[in-house]
């Protein structure tokens, strides 16, 4: 029962009656019409700011719209009373026939409990992490990671048709540099004194594509010529490399549709492509650009250069694609790559950077527009940094990789469900602190704790109750009939639970998937403080003795509870536990 989407579309309905009735006039913006449970309880269990917006946007009077509306919906079976508030808010009070149907209907539904299709099967690209192949996954690529796995989770659950995608960045200048190292290590494993390149990748995590090339090719790759030796190292290397960040990426939970190589995009002349689509439509030409900030014109040398006239679709300046030399801009394979994207056919996509791409964020939306040929919804996520505490300092856990904290570090010290929680601890455009010791702690402070201690004392009721052969689906056929009312504690939570489906809906629609997260501890907060609270000093109980159908209610309300809380954690790509350790 989507409650939101039930009261949502009746205001609609008497809206549209507005219209019919000539008291409002067409177009009508009903977008700004929002459904939400109000702050305060005594406003009622929902409220609505229909009157409020229509009255804005036809001048007319807000209390008089509200009125109408108020009436309308005081006939709605569902509703017990609706009352207008201030300049014109609605505040609806729910009947409680519909708090024991919800229960019922959560039951019934179970893991579809909170399904919301709107997707209708359109084509997402979703891309995240395309962390380059020059090491091991580390912190800095955890939290988009993460959030890009759940967000796919999210979109898959309300009807859309996701691909994963991985940008393998294997075409640029950084393989180079991944080649000389790999090649000293080779000669370091050889037993030869040789020194460190000073444009090299620190740490010990490249030894071992040594080792292989050594049992490959012995002593061969030094008499060979480079170009041969480099094409061989380099091929080693980056499927040595991302053997290990796939390896990272599972040990998280996470598994990729697709593996998108940039130098296979080039050897197939993917960006000349590109560049000939653009000047059928006269949009590259050769020109100069201004200097970058912080760089005078007398220092600054003008060279005539191929620019895309960005410009024309809302970016700052035209964007170089192809320097004086004849190389390509690191630009290039980016807007190829996503010319790439739109010809195989995708609805949306989704782009997940890091927060210092943001520089980013207006070319890619040129390149999507210039090659477009149907309307693309497009977005990037900026993903903030995470900062790792443990000790109340700000922790460097391995110097194996710089100064990098590899996800194999962390994960030493928390479980990847964990870490998959904590980083859907806050919105994705707001730096994170990941603190260890909090993590570990069982305290409601411990978010992970918290909501998996709440599903664990509910698998210890039903355990209880099973063994006493009190079960709520047993009775769900008469549970609806039931007319006992409920405790305030337990109207509190049955209403947290009936939100489920619109925060589905909310989180998928506007992409913020710690949405879930959030609401997951909210659900947990009621139910803890239900199954703590007392009435006349007597301790709430979900199994009460000498009371059968008191105790059958109850446990069915714990047994929803379950559902939801079992629900969100899926979505998070998260195993709720059954016991606690």
């Amino acid at each position: 029962m989507d409650i939101v989407n039930i009261l949502r579309d009746k205001i609609l309905d008497i809206v549209y009656e507005l219209v019919e009735e000539k008291k409002l006039e067409q177009p009508l913006n009903i977008n700004n019409i929002v459904v939400e449970r109000p702050k305060k309880q005594h406003q009622g269990d929902y409220s609505t700011n229909a009157a409020m917006v229509l009255g804005k946007m036809f001048s007319s009077n807000p209390k008089d719209l509200g009125e109408f509306i108020k009436l309308k919906l005081s006939d709605e079976e569902l509703i017990d009373d609706v009352s207008l508030d201030g300049p014109g808010f609605l505040n609806i009070k729910i009947n409680s026939k519909v708090w024991h149907r919800l229960i019922v209907e959560i039951m019934l539904n179970d893991s579809r409990y909170g399904e919301v299709s709107f997707g209708s099967g359109r084509k997402v690209n979703l891309e995240f992490v395309s962390a380059n192949p020059t090491g091991p996954l580390h912190l800095g690529h955890v939290r988009g990671a993460v959030f890009g796995d759940v967000l796919a989770r999210l979109l898959e659950f309300v009807g859309f048709k996701v691909t994963r995608e991985y940008y393998v960045n294997d075409g640029g200048a950084q393989i180079g540099i991944l080649v000389r190292t790999v090649y000293f290590r080779y000669l370091e494993k050889l037993g030869e004194a040789v020194e460190l390149p000073e444009e090299s990748y620190p740490g010990d995590y490249l030894i071992p594509i040594a080792e292989k090339l050594i049992a490959n090719y012995g002593k061969k790759l030094k008499n060979l010529a480079e170009v041969e030796r480099d094409k061989i190292i380099r091929s080693f290397s980056i499927e040595h490399m991302m053997e290990v960040i796939k390896a990272d990426l599972i040990s998280l939970n996470i598994q990729m549709d697709n593996f998108f190589s940039e130098q296979a995009m080039i050897e197939s002349n993917g960006i000349e492509i590109s560049l000939k689509t653009l000047k059928d439509k006269g949009l590259i030409y050769k020109g100069t650009i201004d200097p970058p900030k912080g760089k005078t014109h007398a220092d600054w040398k003008v060279r005539e250069q191929l620019l895309f006239k960005s410009t024309k679709f809302g970016d700052d300046i035209d964007r170089p694609i192809k320097k004086s030399d004849g190389s390509w801009t690191y630009f290039a394979p980016d807007l190829a790559y996503h010319a790439d994207k739109l010809k195989r056919g995708f609805d949306v996509v989704i782009d997940i950077l890091g927060a210092d791409h943001s520089g980013y964020v207006s070319r890619l939306k040129a390149v999507i527009a210039a090659f477009s040929k149907k309307p693309v919804e497009f977005e990037v996520k900026l993903v903030q940094l995470v900062k790792l505490i443990k000790n109340n300092t700000v922790l460097k856990m391995s110097k194996r990789a710089g100064d990098y904290v590899l996800i194999q570090d962390l994960l030493k010290e928390v479980s990847s469900d964990v870490i998959r929680f904590v980083m859907l601890g806050r919105n994705n455009d707001v730096p994170l602190d990941f603190d260890i010791d909090l993590m570990l702690s069982k305290s409601k402070d411990n978010p992970v704790f918290y909501v998996n201690y709440a599903h664990a004392r509910i698998v210890s009721v039903l355990k209880r109750a099973r063994e006493l052969k009190l079960w709520p689906l047993d009775e769900i056929g008469d549970l609806h009939k039931k007319t006992l009312p409920f405790m305030e504690n337990e109207l509190i939570l049955i209403k947290k639970l009936s939100e489920w489906p619109n925060v589905v809906r909310q989180a998928a629609r506007y992409h913020e998937p710690h949405r879930i997260a959030f609401y997951l501890n909210e659900v947990a907060s009621s139910f803890h403080s239900l199954y703590q609270s007392s009435s006349d000093s007597i301790p709430y109980r979900f199994i009460v003795e000498g009371s059968e159908e008191l105790s059958i209610r109850r446990l069915a309300l714990a047994y929803s509870t379950k559902i939801v809380i079992k629900n969100g954690l899926s979505l998070l790509g998260i195993v709720p536990l059954e016991e606690m350790y």
